[in-house]
């Protein structure tokens, strides 16, 4: 075997089954993580993540809403939102205005914003069509049970 190399080739077989933990909220936001993870590639190119998709989709179903509101709606920290808002207010696709209380912030859904959710809306549909492929269940279902805790939890 002199002046041979020799090549060895090793393969991991990774099982598609997690492993249990036996934490709940472990498995929820690691499940978070996976179906966040999805939807961003099902996003990729469109100019959104999925967290701005969402805020946009949220003031377009709700109208216009406080910061605070907004905040409150989704579960989000006001740190977290005020950072996650700022590309769409930049973008044009929200505006904001203050409201009776110079530290209110009231905002809104542009003409910009409802044409960038139409544009995405068919790689949003993906998605979504993608989750409830793997879901295999009833997805009406656990969108209700999420609903519920997030409801009691916040």
């Amino acid at each position: 075997m002199t002046g041979e190399a020799i090549r060895c080739i090793y393969i991991h077989i990774v099982s598609s089954e997690l492993p249990y933990l036996p934490c709940a909220c472990a498995n929820l936001r690691r499940a978070a993580r996976a179906v966040t993870q999805m939807y961003e590639e099902e996003l990729r190119g469109s100019g959104l993540r999925g967290t701005q998709f969402t805020l946009l989709q949220a003031l377009e179903t709700a109208g216009t809403l406080s910061q605070r509101e907004l905040g409150a709606l989704l579960c989000i920290d006001s740190t977290t939102l005020s950072r996650s808002l700022q590309p769409l207010l930049d973008s044009g696709w929200i505006s904001e205005k203050r409201g009776s209380d110079k530290r209110e912030r009231l905002l809104s859904l542009t003409a910009a914003g409802k044409k960038k959710i139409t544009q995405v809306t068919p790689q949003w549909n993906r998605a979504q069509r993608r989750f409830k492929r793997t879901l295999g269940g009833d997805a009406a279902d656990l969108e209700r049970q999420l609903r519920q805790i997030a409801s009691a939890l916040s």
